[in-house]
């Protein structure tokens, strides 16, 4: 067993998007090699509804997949296909945008007027940046959840986890998303896969993740695993941390516990040629998918 590297820390960044929705953008438009097969991850949260209410009006996507779950409020959503819909708390939604879809996503906040979500893109290899559109609308009660014995809680959106499999399949980057809850105090170890690239995402309490390579950081333990490592600590107030090569990441959760993503899948290691919402392969490409929104060619027609 190895424990995985810490590559990188570093706070999400205020940013607006759509219609004028304040943000925080964890990564995105940067280089893509480094969360291969994610290209972009936003923690979209707000207290007044002068935060949010303006949302995401209509937009394309092609060649990717974008990930929305909600924890406050909801998320109405339609598109070009006729699909339409309401994304409630603890819901889930995996849409395969492929060769292209235009849709809306428009957020409301719950009686508190607080809204919280995130949404995450997962690239497409090349053999299916043009398949047909497709979603998986996942509620809150379809999530499955782990109950350890120490009180560490885990949904699982998708992947197989302790026993339990997401709802969501048929996701090209064999994906595991994870929402973890560790209590006050506890020290807990996740397996994944090592042919994974895998991230986590702080956004609640605050903890210490091992370090295995580096010397920086506060040392809370000599040994982990048979190995010498470093903690580093953590704010919850959504602090990105990137992982390198390994099987395991190991969490020391702070005095008021710690909530984070834990999502991890297998590399596309292909070219990337990325203009918003679209993402292709080549140039070329782009220019089509570009082509295809002025002249009207944009959607596929569906049977």
């Amino acid at each position: 067993m190895s424990i995985r590297p810490i590559l990188e820390t570093r706070p999400a960044q205020p940013t607006m998007e759509g219609a004028g929705v304040k943000l925080h953008r964890a990564f995105g438009f940067q280089d893509p090699s480094e969360l291969d097969p994610f290209l972009l991850f936003d923690d979209f949260r707000g207290e007044r509804p002068s935060d949010y209410q303006a949302g995401f009006p209509w937009h394309p996507h092609r060649g990717i997949e974008t990930i929305t779950y909600v924890l406050a409020g909801s998320v109405e959503h339609g598109d070009s296909l006729g699909n339409s819909g309401t994304l409630d708390a603890g819901s889930v939604q995996w849409m395969t945008a492929g060769s292209g879809i235009l849709h809306q996503e428009m957020p409301s906040g719950n009686a508190a007027g607080q809204m919280h979500g995130f949404q995450l893109w997962g690239n497409l290899p090349s053999s299916l940046k043009m398949t047909a559109p497709r979603y998986q609308d996942i509620r809150g009660a379809e999530i499955p959840e782990v109950v350890d014995d120490d009180g560490t809680r885990v949904k699982v959106i998708t992947g197989a986890f302790w026993g339990k499999r997401g709802p969501v399949d048929g996701i090209a980057a064999d994906p595991q998303y994870l929402d973890v809850t560790v209590p006050a105090g506890v020290k807990k170890t996740f397996r994944i896969d090592t042919y994974r690239r895998a991230f986590a995402y702080v956004f609640e309490g605050a903890g210490a993740f091992a370090d295995a390579s580096s010397p920086t950081g506060v040392r809370l333990e000599k040994e982990v695993m048979g190995q010498e490592v470093n903690m580093r600590d953590l704010s919850g107030n959504r602090t990105l941390i990137r992982f390198g090569t390994g099987d395991e990441v190991t969490v020391q959760a702070g005095e008021e516990g710690v909530r984070f993503l834990l999502i991890s899948g297998a590399p596309i290691e292909e070219p990337v040629a990325w203009h918003g919402p679209i993402v292709m392969n080549t140039q070329e490409e782009l220019r089509t998918a570009m082509r295809d929104l002025r002249n009207g060619t944009f959607l596929r027609p569906q049977h």
